[in-house]
């Protein structure tokens, strides 16, 4: 296998790969008739390549009105291929989305009630706190026995500390409830921060700034670019080997070298018998 053929075998793989996304991406958009565009989506393909090595072989001795429509057909099935791998390969990229899932509203929501959560502890402690200050006060003041003494406030104030208590106590219950429930969806989370990691870090390089449309932004781009290279580059990899192949230079016949010591002139035969005769 020369170079030609070795690009021709990469133009034909390219050509190959992108009919694939390309058909499967129709299929996406017209869900409801797969076979028939699986049957039309190859067919086409097929025949773009062909028509444009055909083209490539007979431009100079082609019609001109020929030219012209297969020029155009060809262009016409690149756009179509292009769209189908642009389908595909933003299929690809939502249902991403939705599999792994953007947990940011749910974890806002958790982090939201343990707020809450946390909130009810604070106010109960702040408020055991105003009854330990009131107790502390009666005992600065040797208040300690009586009815209005620190032992009979701090008896008085039992019920209440229990709730509180009790409070502080449920409280810290559903706080571990909610980060159990929160977990899960954290560590989703972090895999899809991962994930759109690399795509998070091209999108502040070329737009200087991050976020979710920015990112969306950077994922267009990306596909667009795939798209721009991908049919064309096989199409044009399919002219250049066809160029190569048809200007190659003719292979020259090698001549078998003839051996030296090998005799021109035809073998004669000897009859044994004579030479027994002369000898005698």
């Amino acid at each position: 296998m020369n170079f030609n053929h070795l690009v021709l075998f990469a133009a034909l793989c390219l050509s190959t790969t992108a009919a694939y996304y390309a058909i499967f991406g129709l299929v996406f958009i017209f869900s409801a008739a797969t076979i028939p565009i699986i049957v039309m989506g190859s067919i086409l393909e097929g025949s773009k390549v062909i028509t444009a090595a055909w083209l490539h072989r007979n431009w100079s001795s082609a019609p001109r009105v020929l030219k012209f429509y297969l020029v155009i057909a060809v262009a016409v099935i690149m756009l179509i291929t292009s769209m189908g791998i642009f389908g595909f390969l933003s299929r690809a990229h939502i249902e991403q989305q939705v599999t792994q899932g953007d947990n940011t509203l749910e974890i806002a929501e958790l982090d939201r009630r343990i707020d809450i959560q946390t909130s009810r502890i604070d106010d109960a402690r702040n408020i055991i706190k105003q009854l330990d200050s009131n107790v502390e006060t009666l005992i600065e003041y040797d208040r300690i026995r009586g009815d209005d003494g620190a032992l009979a406030v701090r008896e008085r104030q039992s019920d209440e500390r229990s709730d509180l208590n009790a409070i502080i106590e449920d409280a810290n219950e559903n706080i571990q409830e909610l980060r159990e429930e929160r977990s899960p969806l954290l560590q989703d989370q972090l895999k899809l921060e991962a994930e759109v990691g690399p795509i998070k870090y091209v999108a502040e390089l070329v737009y200087g700034e991050s976020g979710d449309e920015v990112i969306e932004k950077a994922v267009r781009g990306v596909i667009i670019l795939l798209v721009f290279v991908f049919d064309p580059l096989a199409i044009m990899l399919l002219i250049a080997a066809n160029w190569g192949i048809m200007n190659a230079p003719p292979k020259k016949r090698t001549r078998k070298r003839k051996n030296p010591f090998r005799s021109k002139s035809p073998m004669v035969s000897v009859d044994k018998k004579s030479i027994f005769r002369m000898d005698g």
